[in-house]
Formats: C-alpha cells, sequence, structure tokens
C-alpha cells in the first residue's frame, strides 16, 4: 500500500525504538499518522538526513534518554501536508526541511513547529534537503558564532568528507578564508577538494600533522572544526597558530591533552552545541544558509542513501565508515 493511501486511512510506516540497544532496535512499524496542533505543520517526507547523534542516543549512552517508544530524527525534507490552527508561515504543498521535529522524521510524515521548518528553494533535492538542517546549521555556529572565523584566516576541517565537514569547507571558502581539510581515503580527499578546500589531508596517513604544518609555513592554522576530538584534540593544540581556536563539533570519548600546549600559544578550545542556538543566531544563520542555498555557494551533498527498512544499516555505517562521503540520507 502507498504511503498516501495508508495516510487515507490514518496509517503510516515509521521507525519505532521500544528498548535502547543496538541497530537492531530500529523496527518500522504501522502507527497513526500525527496532527498538526498549534503552530505546527505536517510534513509529508521525502528523505531523512541521519546524524552520529541519534545512534548515541537510539543505544542509551546519550545523556537524552526520550520516552520510548521513540521515533528517532529532526532533519526532514518534504511537503507541508497541513497546518495547524495558529500557524501562518506555511500553505499546503510548500516544500520544507526541518531542524528539528515533534514527532521524530525516520517516518512517512512528521510534525514539527512552524519555527524550526523552513522553505527549500527548488534548486535543491529533498536528498539535499535532509543534508540541509543540522550539518549546515552546526558547522555556520561553529564557525562564525563559537570559534569566530574571518576573512583570510586558515580553517583546517579535522575529518571534512561528512555532512558537516563539507557545510564547514563550502561555508568558510564562501566567507574568503583558506580552507584546509582531512579526510581518510583519496575519494574523501578528492570530495573536499572539489567542495572548495585549497590543501587536503590524509588523516590516517602517517606524518600528515607535518605536511599541514608545512603548509602554513610552519604557522600553524587560525582555527580548528574538530570532528573526532578524543583521536585528534592533542594534535590539533599542536597544528594551530598563536590565539588559534578549535572548535569542538564531535567528540566519542575521553581524551588526554597536555595543557601546556594551550598555554604556549594561548589558544583556545571551544565546545560547539547546536541547541543553545538563540533566535538571533538562528536568524541570522538561515538567511545566510538561505541565501547561499538560493544563490549556489552552498549545495549540500548527499552520500550513501538507505529505505526506510535499511535504517538500521544506516545506522551501523555511519558510525563504522572509515572515511564519509557526504550526508547519510533515509529516503522514503
Amino acid at each position: 500500500m502507498s504511503a498516501s493511501l495508508r495516510a487515507a486511512a490514518g496509517a503510516m510506516r515509521a521507525v519505532v525504538v521500544r528498548e535502547f540497544g543496538g541497530p537492531e532496535v530500529l523496527k518500522v512499524e504501522e502507527v497513526a499518522v500525527p496532527q498538526a496542533q498549534g503552530k505546527q505543520v505536517l510534513i509529508k517526507v521525502s528523505a531523512v538526513g541521519v546524524n552520529p547523534v541519534e545512534t548515541y542516543i537510539r543505544s542509551g549512552t546519550h545523556n537524552i534518554k526520550p520516552p520510548l517508544p521513540w521515533t528517532p530524527g529532526n532533519d526532514a525534507a518534504g511537503v507541508v501536508e497541513e497546518v495547524g490552527k495558529e500557524a501562518t508561515k506555511f500553505k499546503k504543498g510548500d516544500r520544507v526541511f526541518t531542524k528539528s521535529t515533534v514527532t521524530g522524521a525516520y517516518a512517512e510524515y512528521t510534525v514539527a513547529e512552524e519555527d524550526a521548518a523552513f522553505r527549500l528553494t527548488d534548486r535543491l533535492s529533498f536528498q539535499q534537503g535532509a543534508a540541509a538542517g543540522t550539518p549546515y546549521m552546526t558547522a555556520y555556529r561553529a564557525l562564525f558564532h563559537r570559534t569566530h572565523g574571518k576573512p583570510g584566516e586558515t580553517v583546517l576541517v579535522h575529518g571534512a568528507s561528512g555532512g558537516v565537514g563539507l557545510a564547514a569547507v563550502q561555508l568558510a571558502k564562501a566567507r574568503g578564508m583558506v580552507v584546509m581539510g582531512t579526510a581518510g581515503s583519496s575519494e574523501g580527499m578528492e570530495l573536499v577538494r572539489k567542495n572548495g578546500a585549497s590543501h587536503v589531508f590524509n588523516h590516517r596517513e602517517e606524518g600528515y600533522t607535518d605536511k599541514i604544518m608545512a603548509a602554513t609555513a610552519g604557522v600553524g592554522v587560525d582555527l580548528i572544526i574538530e570532528m573526532l576530538a578524543n583521536v585528534n584534540l592533542e594534535k590539533d593544540l599542536e597544528l594551530l597558530a598563536r590565539h588559534g581556536r578549535v572548535g569542538v563539533v564531535g567528540n566519542r570519548g575521553p581524551t588526554e591533552i597536555n595543557a601546556r600546549a594551550a598555554m604556549t600559544k594561548e589558544t583556545s578550545i571551544i565546545g560547539v552545541m547546536l541547541y543553545h542556538m538563540d533566535a538571533k543566531e538562528l536568524g541570522e544563520t538561515m538567511s545566510a544558509l538561505y541565501a547561499g542555498f538560493t544563490q549556489g555557494t552552498l549545495n549540500p551533498v548527499v552520500g550513501k542513501e538507505y529505505s526506510l527498512e535499511q535504517t538500521p544499516q544506516a545506522h551501523k555505517d555511519i558510525i563504522e565508515t572509515k572515511s564519509a562521503m557526504g550526508k547519510v540520507v533515509i529516503t522514503i
């Protein structure tokens, strides 16, 4: 039965988690289509972006533990199906993408607050829309709100071939920064180069940090956007120029550093968390992103696509991959 026929009967397919655990707890079930209330919108979902944090929440190891049963997902892209009685921002048929949802995005339909949904320009596909929310907003926050990147500065995106990394490369390039990036494969390196990095390095290669320092004539980089701090943070402190900053976007465990490395060059380690973005910062961010999406300076890169039934494999792959290649997307 098609999604439309199921919806006519008030039902839809969705991924449902009934217990925390491994990828196998992600089960596709038939559930009721949610209703948009107040200032909410109901979206018929075409594509969903998969984020690493969703795997941590699913496993029960994250400090966020949603009540069960739970449907994961914040980054949906699709068409508005209906709007709540107080909603004014969208109408039925509008193409949108989201930064968060009320009912979970791994589903044929999802409900989002209208302020968490944004117009999807016609030049982007729904799959690209699913890669536009969390990755680009996180990258923008890391580069400009938290580490205050400026035109002319040199930025190293440490782990640049995934969704957030490629967004950071594109945003930094568009802002007039000198962009360096790393990836874990030759294909990933080529993807990073294609998206605007002037210098690209293989972070699985022995001595790659020496090559980064050589590319800066021994001065170091002004800014690092770090995707895996538990592995790279100590190296980052050695790679920074005087007064340099590391923006920590991703981390998967404890790490040990020598704080003297930060003292010597007066460098800073700065945490980045998207949900701390306030209304003013959100407005600025979305104005910048929408301009880039419509003008063509920002182009979300879609990696491997999965069906709803393949969600467990998507969760497995996003954590175990040796070299990310764009945004992991579930196509509905």
